[in-house]
């Protein structure tokens, strides 16, 4: 079939299938996304005379068609064609002739897909968002449940002072607020229209940039048309550096309940139906589930770094090396999604052990509040950190076990609602129903 860049040489098969690579499967998660930036395109077009109204009457009824078959599952990028933009151009021209060939102008499949890839992240990380404030709930609301069970808190591996799960748990919610605004940031980089920017030098026909950006829902333009190509690579590695950062929370928060889940530690129980067992140790509740998500969250992490191994000598422009950064960043989003729902059905079902410290072996985590008695009593602080000491040694230290933390952000006193309030004021700044709105009156346009 012939290319839409194809003159009068065509190229082997060999090469075809090797400069094709994967797009076939990765741009049908972009194909929604480019009928959507092809309404816009198209309704630009014909504000500005390079299509009539009834070019783009037909046209649009045709895009919203297509736009339905690949909601019901009915699209395909057909064998010999290259990517999802030659495909929808090609449904386009077969049913309406001259009127599919116009769509095209004054733009290239270098802001073709740098839109698409844009819309596409908007949509993945609007679901990131809402999965990451589902599970930050969720350790929350177990943080205020088992705020008065005590845990040993532990540094070099070693008990060292108390702790709660209430702590434990809001720990990680705080952690998790602190990556939605790297969410954020990316947000804000991903929510920049670059359509106009054509091959990367702009057009000389008159477009109108500002009406694709408010038409598609974007916060602002990128501006410059070769700092928009330039983009491409930046905004993967950008996002990817955010789902890095809440992959990284969860990563920790899984070697946690591992370590945790133990036999030694025998501080929380895992819920029998997920784990697993052994094939010749029948008495085997291995946590096979919180090890999956430490091995993908670690290789999450590892995805800004390829990405940047892909882009990072490259010059101003477009370069076909940037093809092959959809293979590492499209599937990023199923990952991590995944990871944060199983991660919440397993929280809830959580059971805590709530008389760890009734162990001796735990006696000594109190020997700091010991210390802090004696100081409030008078004695100064190395004295009583001298004298608490040489008891240990004698064996003669005799903990008491009631503590009172009052300070913000201790055992007393969790700030779960300011961590809440924190979360929620970054997810204020999210406009995801801007898009929403955007969207829908394309789709419903005619």
């Amino acid at each position: 079939m012939k290319k839409l860049w194809e003159k009068s040489t065509s190229t082997t098969l060999a090469i075809e299938e090797f400069t094709t690579g994967n797009d076939r499967l990765t741009d049908l998660f972009l194909a929604p996304f480019d009928v959507i930036g092809s309404m816009a395109h198209i309704t630009m077009l014909c504000k500005v005379g390079l299509l009539t109204q009834a070019e783009l009457h037909v046209l649009l009824s045709e895009l919203k068609a297509i736009y339905q078959r690949i909601e019901n599952g009915n699209f395909v990028i057909e064998s010999g064609v290259e990517d999802v933009h030659s495909q929808i151009e090609l449904l386009l021209t077969q049913k309406l002739g001259e009127a599919g060939k116009k769509i095209h102008s004054g733009r290239s499949r270098n802001d073709q897909v740098l839109l698409d890839l844009k819309l596409f992240a908007r949509c993945e990380l609007e679901k990131t968002v809402v999965a990451t404030d589902v599970f930050l709930e969720t350790l929350l609301a177990q943080s205020e449940k088992y705020k008065h069970a005590l845990l040993p808190g532990y540094t070099h591996l070693q008990v060292a002072m108390p702790s709660s799960f209430g702590l434990w748990f809001g720990a990680y919610a705080e952690s998790l607020a602190d990556d939605l605004q790297m969410l954020l940031a990316a947000w804000k980089i991903v929510n920049r229209n670059p359509l106009g920017s054509a091959a990367g030098y702009g057009s000389s026909f008159p477009l109108d940039r500002q009406m694709t950006t408010d038409l598609l829902g974007f916060d602002t333009m990128n501006y410059n048309s070769i700092y928009a190509q330039m983009g491409r690579g930046k905004m993967e590695r950008t996002v990817t550096m955010a789902l890095a950062a809440v992959a990284a929370t969860l990563s920790k928060l899984a070697f946690d309940a591992c370590l945790f889940n133990s036999q030694n530690f025998a501080f929380i129980t895992l819920p029998a139906e997920y784990t697993t067992g052994s094939s010749i140790m029948p008495h085997k509740k291995n946590p096979d589930v919180f090890e999956l998500i430490r091995a993908k969250c670690n290789k999450i992490q590892s995805l800004p770094n390829q990405l940047l191994l892909i882009t990072n000598n490259l010059p101003s422009g477009y370069f076909r090396d940037l093809q092959i950064t959809k293979d590492i960043f499209i599937p990023a989003f199923d990952e991590i999604l995944q990871c944060l729902r199983i991660a919440t059905q397993m929280l809830v079902k959580i059971e805590i052990n709530e008389h760890i410290l009734d162990d001796s072996r735990y006696d000594l985590i109190f020997s700091v509040e010991e210390v802090n008695r004696r100081v409030i009593d008078g004695t100064p602080f190395r004295d009583a950190y001298r004298q608490t000491g040489l008891e240990i040694e004698q064996g003669k230290f005799q903990p008491n076990k009631n503590i009172a933390h009052t300070h913000q952000g201790s055992i007393g006193n969790l700030c779960n609602k300011q961590i809440a309030d924190y979360k929620n004021n970054i997810l204020e700044q999210f406009n995801f129903e801007n898009i929403h709105k955007a969207e829908i009156q394309l789709l419903e346009s005619l």
